[in-house]
């Protein structure tokens, strides 16, 4: 039996492993959701919600030890592991409410009515920077609709995933909720598959893979696939929250977030009074295992992704960007906070997702020039703008799925996380996006 290893990114541990699935035990698991969505559509929603709810609550009580291990195999310091525990929990709960009410019928006329039908067979494939939080988002919606789900986690982090499936089974009725794993080409199976919708977050790359296999059998698709989010700070900007701002976001969860801060384009008024604040706030931060006391940067997830971050640092150093923190070729697991200045469009660090603790800084004197290189990438998932009275108006020249003013994005309760261009294909979150999970049919009386 092949099996798929998952190691500790802080020093390439041997943490365990799990079944890969071939393509004779996905045979079984996809027999095994059809006849489960029988039973699964006939349960009342509310019951559905209720037996959901109760799932995620028993989750709760092993946050502890998933905690730990979720900083094991993802690297990041156990607080923010624990937070993301506690977080998918309390979020379930919360978006299976919300989608119980975005899923009522609607009346239209005396004698019609919006209905919300299951679709069948949810295929979720979920990231390994937050492996639990984005897979909440997508299969809870699901759930709730009155789909099954097939679960494909991330090949790097299969056994946090692996855990909390099994324990969710242990009050989900049986076949209602699969794992399956193994690396891209299980991923191609669960696509290639008679299923009836994909719900994916992950790359650009394999978003477009997925769009290719869906068009065979026009499988629903929902799918975030990434940014390259740029910050405009403008003259007028409380510059110790922009840098602050600036910092957090380029350094959260080690520069691993799809929504962290790419690129900033700072008024060349302000300029230096920024770099400075963001070099001293970087200094602060540091940089070790999950374990280790007071540390905010952990360890890079993967050695390929390691040397991304590095060439994309080298590539600015070498056409012209200044280094203002950090290091041009930094020893793995790690990155150390980096701060880098006069970045151009020339350079990797602007045209494509990082995605490490590097913050990226280039001058403007031109406040259209400004807008127009945020806006020249194909992906649009969020944008940020720090400024006084003109930043909404600035705000809203971003093209972006999500835009924010003085703050990040994605902050309102259950508001759609959404991308634009080739940042997303459809959108999870609010009732609009919990729809996308179902069926929508007019029943005429």
């Amino acid at each position: 039996m092949k099996v798929l290893v998952s190691y500790n990114p802080g020093d390439d541990s041997v943490l365990g492993e799990v079944p890969v699935t071939d393509a004779g035990d996905y045979q079984r698991v996809l027999k095994q959701a059809r006849q489960a969505s029988i039973g699964w559509q006939a349960m009342p929603m509310d019951n559905r919600v209720a037996l959901i709810r109760e799932a995620f609550g028993l989750v709760d009580g092993y946050s502890d030890n998933l905690a730990r291990l979720l900083s094991r195999e993802m690297g990041k310091d156990l607080r923010r592991s624990m937070g993301e525990v506690k977080g998918a929990v309390y979020g379930a709960g919360v978006i299976a409410g919300n989608a119980r009410q975005a899923l009522q019928p609607e009346p239209v006329s005396a004698r019609e009515r919006v209905e919300y039908q299951p679709l069948g067979v949810c295929g979720v494939i979920s990231p390994w920077n937050y492996p639990l939080a984005m897979a909440v988002n997508l299969m809870v919606p699901a759930l709730v609709a009155g789909n099954v789900v097939i679960f494909k986690p991330s090949e790097e982090t299969p056994l946090i995933a692996d855990h909390v499936v099994q324990i969710l089974n242990q009050v989900l009725p049986d076949n209602v909720l699969q794992i399956i794993h193994g690396d891209a080409e299980v991923g191609r199976m669960l696509v290639d598959s008679d299923i009836d919708i994909v719900a994916f977050t992950g790359s650009r790359r394999a978003g477009k893979e997925i769009m290719q296999s869906a068009a065979k059998r026009l499988t629903r698709l929902v799918m975030e696939l990434g940014g390259n989010d740029p910050m405009l700070v403008l003259n007028d900007a409380d510059l110790q929250s922009a840098a602050r701002f600036a910092v957090a976001s380029s350094f959260e969860n080690a520069g691993q977030m799809c929504t962290s801060t790419e690129r900033i384009y700072v008024d060349s008024r302000v300029a230096e009074t920024f770099e400075q604040q963001v070099v001293a706030i970087a200094r602060q931060y540091s940089v070790g295992q999950w374990n280790t006391p007071r540390v905010n940067i952990g360890p890079i997830i993967n050695s390929r992704q390691h040397q991304k971050i590095t060439e994309h640092i080298s590539d600015a150093v070498e056409k012209g960007a200044r280094l203002l923190l950090g290091e041009t070729a930094p020893a793995g697991p790690f990155i150390p906070p980096t701060v880098l200045a006069d970045i151009t469009p020339q350079m990797l660090t602007e045209q494509e997702e990082t995605f490490g603790p590097v913050v990226a800084i280039s001058r403007f004197n031109d406040l259209d020039d400004a807008v127009a290189r945020a806006n020249a990438s194909d992906y649009g998932l969020g944008a940020v703008v720090f400024g006084g009275e003109d930043a909404a108006a600035v705000a809203s020249r971003l093209q972006a799925g999500m835009v924010a003013v003085n703050q990040g994005v994605g902050a309102g309760g259950d508001s759609p996380w959404v991308g634009a261009k080739q940042s997303g294909f459809g959108f999870h979150g609010s009732a609009a996006g919990h729809r996308q999970f179902a069926q929508l049919r007019v029943m005429s009386l």
